[in-house]
């Protein structure tokens, strides 16, 4: 088994080195995300750790690397003290696709921590959270049967990389970190549906601390983070960081009360809302972090166009 993982981190670190990147390409993107962060950091007047997902569904690997890869620094005085390894630009990437995630993760570095954002269907759960060892969130959970599926494969990842390791396994939390960790607990978002839309996925706010508890009682390798919306479209084009979005009213009393059932302090648990038309608003409103796709990347092709 550690023969095959040396193998599979070979094969990444060769795709990411033959990979061919514009650098004009290159530019905008860097200079999008350093748009968006200083909005970012302009919206977040609590001085609070807000985490930027760059949503890269539909768009290639090469732009993902573009992104995640260190950006070149000024040259220091030569009398200068060695400075630290150079750490990657974006470090957090979301997903809607398990065959693309699965794609994508087998080309790219194992430093990028892959968030899956998307509608998840369950026979997909254990193979997700089982193949991919940088998977750091499934931010859609809405079912036990999910929970279950992703236990199962998350038990059998970490089973296996425990067995072909002596060393312990080694984790880092830093967002910026660029060293390939082994796999750890799997974070968990349970998904509501804030606005009651019956096209909109996640569980009803009720029935949420039940859904908390069979993963904190059932699911060792999971983690139980927090909470996301999507939330209504009208209500998210309406929304300013003047202007309240019920759906994120609506997710913090879900956050208050799930805490409360269990116990727990509310800040244990993470509010994932905004996107790209709402995220500063969403911000203002107490997330955590937001994930933010067109602005960065631009307009996507259609699926069938697509290419990883």
């Amino acid at each position: 088994m550690a023969d095959t993982q040396n193998a599979t981190n070979n094969n990444e670190n060769e795709s990411a080195e033959t990979m061919q990147i514009n650098p004009q390409r290159a530019k905008q993107l860097v200079e999008n995300v350093t748009a968006i962060t200083k909005r970012i950091e302009a919206a977040n007047k609590s001085n609070r750790n807000i985490r930027l997902i760059a949503v890269s569904k539909l768009k290639p690997a090469s732009d993902i690397l573009a992104l995640h890869q260190p950006q070149p620094q000024p040259q220091t005085p030569a009398a200068s003290p060695p400075s630290s390894p150079a750490q990657p630009f974006q470090t957090h990437f979301g997903e809607n696709y398990v065959q693309e995630l699965l794609e994508k993760s087998r080309l790219l570095p194992r430093s990028i921590r892959w968030h899956f954002i998307g509608g998840l269907q369950s026979n997909k759960c254990k193979q997700l959270a089982e193949q991919i060892p940088n998977l750091w969130c499934v931010s859609s959970v809405d079912s036990i049967k999910k929970c279950n599926e992703l236990e199962k494969g998350r038990k059998a990842l970490l089973s296996s990389s425990s067995s072909s390791s002596p060393s312990p396994t080694t984790t880092t939390t830093s967002s910026s970190s660029s060293t390939a960790t082994e796999p750890d607990k799997l974070r968990i978002m349970v998904q509501i549906n804030t606005s009651g839309e019956e096209s909109k996925s996640g569980v009803e706010p009720a029935d949420a601390l039940p859904l908390c508890q069979h993963i904190i009682n059932n699911c060792p390798s999971l983690h139980l983070a927090g909470f996301m919306t999507i939330g209504a479209i009208a209500r998210s084009h309406a929304t300013t960081p003047e202007n309240e979005n019920e759906d994120f009213v609506a997710l913090r009393r879900v956050r208050a009360d799930v805490a409360k059932g269990l116990g727990w302090d509310e800040t244990k648990l993470e509010l994932s809302m905004g996107m790209s038309a709402d995220f500063e608003g969403a911000i203002a409103q107490g997330s955590d972090e937001v994930r933010v796709g067109s602005q960065i990347f631009g307009e996507r092709p259609p699926k069938k166009d697509a290419v990883v």
